[in-house]
């Protein structure tokens, strides 16, 4: 197959041409050429989506294109110049309008309306699922075929937002760490390599739907449990409610000073609880959180510019400091 990914020098997108090469596919990754290389073996083809179609790609044709994009200036641009191609539009749960809903798929939970302007993320951060449903209905107006994937939190080696990074680099250090909200809270995360690899099966397929891109739903002790035996860690957890994390002024989510994976309850039931059933039966295949976060530590510590994104180890001992404190 001839394969056009929209991006290829980051992260997931890299990883879908990574995988699609490695299964024999005739690979070219269009990107500014900004942000690194295109993996060995790809085409590099420059293109700045703001500009037209270079002429290259435009005189092209393909079987299928991978789309990363948020603006639906660049999605719409795209479709129009390759119809006829299976796309794979790749999304995010961010699409939905309510993220307390737990167990959702496709078609279950409410979207968000669409933005179908070009909106700059860094001034408006808001539009970013909106111009996400414009987007996918773009794809499903214009092109022949299509697959729409929503993933959750996607993770892995390479991953430039730190925010899974944090806990196997904090775990593989030992001592007492820091752990929000509930054990039994469910939370979900998705290897990029997992995800890039069925993207590209329903690149071959040309497997038409909406798929939430996620992992499998465990309690997040269990997932930090995983993190830890895949690190060889024998880190202890003390957990800690929500109500004093938000007195502490810690940060959910993601952030310089945030605690990573934790989220509130039970606005935020939803958004690490996707069904994952209708995704497994499309084809998606997933290793183990260990594997991941093995491999994830391997990559940092091979990586001097890795990001690893969470609190300090001081402002963590100061936050289990003032909760020992309090429990005297």
């Amino acid at each position: 197959m001839k394969i056009l990914v929209l991006g290829g020098s980051v992260f997931l997108s890299k990883a879908v041409a990574v995988d699609a090469l490695a299964r024999g596919h005739e690979v070219t990754c269009a990107t500014r050429g900004t942000s690194g290389a295109v993996p060995d073996g790809a085409a590099f083809a420059q293109w700045d989506r703001y500009d037209d179609v270079p002429a290259e790609l435009a005189d092209a044709t393909y079987d299928a294109v991978v789309d990363v994009g948020r603006i639906p200036s660049w999605v719409r641009k795209g479709v129009a110049a390759w119809p006829d191609a299976h796309w794979v539009f790749v999304s995010t749960v961010n699409v939905y309008a309510d993220d307390s809903i737990p167990n959702g798929r496709p078609g279950t939970v409410p979207l968000r309306d669409p933005h179908p302007e070009d909106a700059d993320l860094k001034t408006d951060p808001e539009t970013y699922g909106p111009m996400k449903v414009a987007c996918e209905q773009i794809v499903r107006d214009g092109a022949a075929s299509w697959t729409v994937i929503r993933p959750g939190l996607i993770v892995g080696p390479e991953d430039p937002t730190g925010r899974f990074t944090y806990w196997p680099v904090r775990l593989a250090d030992g001592g007492e760490a820091l752990a929000g909200g509930k054990p039994e809270d469910l939370m979900q995360v998705i290897d990029a390599r997992d995800l890039a690899a069925w993207i590209v099966t329903c690149a071959e397929q040309r497997t038409g739907g909406d798929y939430d891109g996620v992992g499998e739903v465990m309690p997040i002790s269990r997932m930090l449990a995983e993190v830890a035996d895949g690190v060889g860690s024998s880190a202890t957890f003390t957990w800690v409610p929500q109500e004093f994390l938000a007195e502490q002024g810690v940060e959910p989510w993601m952030g310089p000073e945030a605690l990573p994976l934790w989220l509130p309850r039970p606005e935020y039931d939803g958004l690490g609880s996707h069904d994952p059933a209708p995704s497994y039966d499309a084809g998606l295949v997933l290793r183990s959180i260990a594997d991941t976060a093995r491999d994830t530590l391997a990559w940092q510590r091979a990586a001097p510019d890795a990001v690893v994104s969470g609190m300090s180890r001081d402002r963590e001992a100061a936050v289990l400091a003032a909760w020992h404190s309090l429990r005297e």
